[in-house]
């Protein structure tokens, strides 16, 4: 899992411009700055792209690219503390490494959402949690970090098979159609119904049963 608590270095995003500025044609330099970008997508798709579920566990300051960052893990948890800002506005752009692109997909509250964006105030965990940012808040950075591991230790003793396939079909549920999805996930699970973990939870699952009716 991820523990979040801050945002973008500003030194480095002060070294990226004025290695931009050296560049005299305005076409290299646009180029430049658009591979700068890229690469910095890239690095936090990789969250998202993961085909293990990722867990942030949000505590003390959640800024610009921390928001980025927790949008593209799949679970996000937070202390009850934590101060959130989309600040992006405030620097003078517009968010593009993950608030914009992956955020607006399962936001809860869109009016309340879009004025954080624009407004890039401050915010705490109730307006985090009625945007949908959150869904879990815990009263220390100690309680946060305890149920964190603890659900991905939940998690981690689950059937791989199961759990990453979930992960891969409901990221493409995301981006593609009703129709789409139910043909990816036929052709998804025409392999992975053949794995050995359904016999062995449905045999456990028997076992239990009858356990239970002693």
């Amino acid at each position: 899992f991820f523990e979040i608590f801050s945002g973008i270095d500003i030194e480095h995003l002060s070294t990226a411009a004025a290695e931009s500025v050296e560049i005299d044609d305005i076409a290299r330099r646009a180029l430049h700055v658009r591979s700068m970008i890229q690469r910095t997508q890239e690095s936090l798709r990789a969250v998202d792209k993961c085909e293990k579920p990722v867990i942030a566990a949000i505590h003390g300051y959640c800024i610009g690219a921390g928001i980025d960052l927790s949008a593209c893990c799949d679970i996000r948890y937070s202390s009850r503390d934590t101060t959130f800002s989309i600040k992006e506005v405030d620097i003078g752009l517009a968010a593009d490494v993950g608030s914009l692109q992956i955020l607006p997909k399962s936001i809860t509250d869109h009016g309340l959402f879009r004025e954080l964006v624009f407004t890039s105030r401050t915010f705490d965990t109730n307006e985090a949690q009625q945007i949908g940012l959150i869904s879990r808040v815990f009263d220390t950075r100690e309680a946060l970090l305890d149920a964190a591991i603890s659900l991905a230790s939940v998690i981690a003793h689950k059937s791989p098979i199961a759990v990453q396939g979930s992960k891969i079909n409901l990221n493409y549920a995301r981006d593609h159609t009703v129709d789409d999805n139910f043909t990816f996930v036929r052709t998804w699970n025409s392999a992975m119904l053949l794995t050995e973990d359904i016999v062995k939870n449905l045999m456990t699952t028997s076992v239990s049963i009858e356990k239970s009716k002693l």
